[in-house]
């Protein structure tokens, strides 16, 4: 993979030999790599060197704080791509990973060429992201894509990782109707494996939160295709 500036990934894993074989890959792919061995040496290394990294590659099982305690830390001051890595195949520990603001998950063990795609689709994604449009309004709804804050009216919308790109989503798309394939290619990715069905889901989470009592729905049902966000639909 050819890159115009070197990306820099912060890479947090306890296993040495593991440790040392994705940093060789990694440089070989010719990414700048910063190693942490436990959760809090990663957060330490994150705040030194927030403003040069790029991509977070985050062990779970980590000594001193694991890596969901590792994440929710990042979250608090930076929206950088978190992949998470995890021998845990529990989908209850994946959710909590997605739902913490990681962007993806790899399962342990993995293919290296995997991880790499994976780790290029979300560096792809982020440079998108900081190249466009910075600031959406649908009716009294706002999204600051800088600071990522979400309001209706003067009150704050506290929104998970996949609650905020699906907002996002629709929002870029406001007054357009945005299938269920759409939605999911954009949210997930192209090679989700999961139910299609998560769309729903997760449109019925942010409904919750964006068009909650007393505010005037935004978010519509188009009926056998998708969903539209739209301040003019009854």
């Amino acid at each position: 993979m050819v890159l115009t500036v070197q990306a820099v990934v912060l890479l947090v894993e306890d296993e040495v030999g593991l440790a040392d074989s994705l940093t060789t890959e990694f440089q070989f792919e010719d990414y700048d790599v910063l190693v942490a061995h436990d959760g809090q040496a990663a957060v330490t290394m994150f705040h030194q060197h927030q403003n040069r990294i790029n991509l977070v590659v985050l062990d779970w099982m980590l000594p001193k704080l694991d890596g969901l305690g590792v994440l929710r830390r990042i979250r608090r001051e930076s929206q950088v791509p978190v992949i998470m890595l995890t021998a845990r195949s529990y989908v209850g520990d994946k959710v909590a990973g997605l739902h913490g603001g990681a962007d993806d998950y790899v399962t342990k063990p993995f293919e290296i060429e995997e991880l790499l795609a994976r780790m290029e689709v979300a560096l792809r994604r982020s440079a998108q992201a900081s190249t466009a449009v910075q600031f959406y309004q649908v009716g009294d709804l706002t999204l600051d894509v800088k600071t990522r804050q979400v309001m209706r009216q003067a009150t704050p919308l506290q929104l998970t990782q996949r609650e905020y790109q699906l907002l996002l989503t629709l929002l870029a798309h406001a007054d357009e109707t945005c299938t269920r394939e759409q939605l999911l290619n954009a949210v997930w990715g192209a090679d989700f494996a999961g139910q299609p069905n998560v769309v729903d889901v997760y449109v019925r989470y942010l409904r919750h939160k964006v068009d909650a009592d007393g505010f005037k729905p935004l978010i519509h049902t188009v009926r056998g295709l998708g969903y539209c966000l739209s301040a003019d639909l009854a």
